[in-house]
């Protein structure tokens, strides 16, 4: 029996996870691993002959069948990657950066030199979905995606609604725990869940979406009193990769913290696990969930992308139809300004007669109707947190609102999942 040969570049965590993984796998041998530093102790013990700290050595190696790059990010990854297709080589990847950015340009290379790129680990870790979406759900017309893709922030997340805990304290403990980067703004500020809906999306509507169309807001305001509040309003606070297409190939595609109804799944994604929710016809609407991220999780993503290329290697001169890009079209992006969304807002205000009907005048100048209206108690400084729930309204409309709130001050306005 002929083997698959595999060049790893990158043997961090989830690189580990492969190498481990497919040593047990018999019809795939590991040739060369490219490291950044040789010296490094690692959970998997690799001939010195294996390893290289020139990434060129893989990619130019006659040898090798398949490229699997870990390492991350845009360069020098898409050097190596590009290289390797030139060189007539399969690319399994986990990089959803790289995907997010250079998606169109990476599928036509690959296609130009008839090549596979699989990526399956890099949008929700263990979870399958890009090839349940390519093959299992392809009759499908799908027009929504709501998902949780980032697992420190739904720990955070999950952590501050547990302890009551602010996000700097919990925060703080998840960089020690191991859970969050000593520099978080990768997750935090939302640019990895941006980075993995830019690729769902393409592939779940099957239309371009530009990852410079898509919005993005973090979860580094949110409040233990925003938490807290949602709570007693019968939500949880989630960040949410959200898309959706009309008929029209308008797509709106954006990442930031919502409000999610408690008889909504995702609402108890707790945690670091991910999920994700797809609505189309005729599927209806279903929900997938396990881990985001991880050694094994994330490996056996990759590994099932490797050993799909090996079942059909030398079989055919066109491997995996169903897997390579077909996009011929890039969706309209609908910018969020014209979105409509439900609202929350928390409002600190002067505690004097009029105040919630000023803020009921001016919404309804605005068009939009309120669902629920609240204040609690009142403070030493005789101000009230006042908290509004509105019904759908247009996002520009929300933001005049905001603007014309004099002698108030707005510490959070945030989205509500339908």
């Amino acid at each position: 029996m002929n083997k698959l040969r595999i060049g790893l570049i990158g043997l961090g965590t989830v690189g580990c996870g492969v190498y481990k993984t497919l040593e047990h796998i018999d019809n795939v041998e590991i040739v060369k691993v490219a490291v950044k530093n040789l010296n490094k102790q690692r959970s998997v013990d690799v001939p010195a002959e294996m390893l290289t700290g020139d990434p060129y050595e893989v990619v130019n190696n006659p040898s090798i069948d398949v490229v699997v790059e870990l390492i991350g990010g845009v360069n020098p990854a898409w050097d190596y990657i590009s290289t390797a297709i030139k060189n007539g080589k399969h690319i399994v990847t986990a990089n959803k950066e790289l995907l997010a950015k250079k998606g169109e340009e990476l599928f036509n290379l690959a296609e130009e030199h008839n090549r596979v790129c699989l990526y399956e680990a890099a949008i929700a870790g263990g979870i399958p979905i890009i090839m349940p979406i390519k093959t299992i759900l392809a009759g499908n017309k799908i027009n929504k995606i709501q998902a949780i893709l980032n697992g420190t922030t739904n720990y955070i997340l999950t952590k501050m609604d547990a302890d009551g805990a602010s996000y700097e304290d919990v925060l703080k403990e998840a960089q020690q725990l191991g859970y969050a980067e000593t520099d978080p703004t990768g997750d935090v500020e939302g640019f990895d869940a941006m980075y993995k809906i830019t690729t769902l999306a393409t592939i779940a509507f099957n239309s371009r979406v530009k990852v410079e169309n898509v919005y993005r807001e973090g979860i580094t305001k949110i409040r233990k009193e925003d938490i807290l509040r949602a709570n007693e309003l019968g939500f949880k606070i989630k960040l949410i990769a959200n898309a959706t297409i009309d008929e029209n190939n308008n797509a709106d595609v954006r990442v930031h913290p919502m409000l999610v109804p408690k008889n909504n799944m995702l609402a108890h994604i707790d945690y670091v696990t991910n999920s994700v929710a797809i609505t189309g016809h005729p599927i209806g609407h279903i929900v997938l969930s396990g881990p985001g991220a991880g050694e094994f999780p994330t490996a056996s993503s990759v590994v099932g992308d490797i050993l799909a290329i090996a079942r059909e290697f030398n079989t055919t001169d066109y491997l995996l139809p169903m897997m390579r890009c077909h996009h011929h079209s890039t969706a309209n992006p609908v910018k969020i300004e014209d979105t409509y969304n439900k609202y929350y807002l928390s409002i600190t205000a002067p505690n004097a007669i009029g105040v919630i009907a000023k803020i009921g005048t001016i919404c309804a100048n605005k068009d939009i109707s309120l669902s629920s209206i609240l204040q609690k108690g009142v403070e030493a400084d005789n101000t009230a947190e006042i908290t509004v729930i509105t019904e759908m309204c247009l996002e520009k409309k929300i933001r005049e609102v905001v603007s014309e709130l004099d002698n108030c001050t707005v510490n959070s306005i945030i989205r509500v999942a339908n």
